[in-house]
Parts: C-alpha cells; structure tokens; sequence
C-alpha cells in the first residue's frame, strides 16, 4: 500500500490546516500509512493551550489529538520553525518528534505521495 505524508505549513486559523488533518484522518481511516509534518507557521497548531473560541474560529485540538487514535503516529515537526516560533516539544500538545532539513530530506523518500497545504 502507498504512503502519505501530510506537511502543514499553515496556522491553525487558516483553512488549510484543517484540511491538512482532514486529509491525514481521512486517509489513515481507510488504512493508507499517512505521517504528518509541521513546518513553518503549521508547527503552532501543536501549540499547548489555544483558544479558538476567542477568534469565533473552530479549534483544531480534537482533529489533532485524533491523529495517533485513526493511526497518524508518525508525527514530524520542522526543528527551525519550533525555534523560530518559540516552541520547545513541552509545549506541543503531541509528541512530534523534532527534525532537521536533513532529516527532512530523508523523510521525504520514505514516503510514496506527498501532500503540501
């Protein structure tokens, strides 16, 4: 079976970091090996205490905590953007394991299909 990666590149107040994780629950429910990459502004939607409702936005916790239930265990986020954006792995709400570009680079080939919202 193929694999997909999912890179986010969005905030969670833009639209296409919902249909990111849409895309990774949806192909992880009918069983396509599905990872997730956040980088760029995409790594502060593992952010640790956000407030959709106080922008009248739909907040993207249980679509994120969602990920390891339908299968999404291969979680990635870019290192350089956690540290532009001063976050460190104890303030994401998931386990993304931090990676590098070079990291990046490899990720990349093990997967089939890649996906960029």
């Amino acid at each position: 079976m193929r694999s997909l990666l999912v890179i986010s590149r969005q905030p969670p107040t833009h639209l296409a970091a919902r249909e990111a994780l849409d895309l990774a629950l949806a192909a992880a429910a009918f069983g396509v090996p599905t990872g997730m990459l956040f980088m760029a502004d995409g790594v502060l939607q593992l952010a640790k205490g956000q407030d959709a409702s106080r922008i009248d936005a739909k907040s993207l916790t249980a679509n994120l905590q969602a990920l390891p239930m339908f299968g999404v265990d291969e979680l990635f986020a870019c290192s350089l953007s956690l540290k532009d954006r001063g976050l460190t792995s104890d303030r994401c709400m998931l386990p993304a394991r931090p990676i590098d570009s070079t990291e990046i680079a490899a990720l990349l080939e093990n997967y089939d299909q890649v996906v960029t919202l």
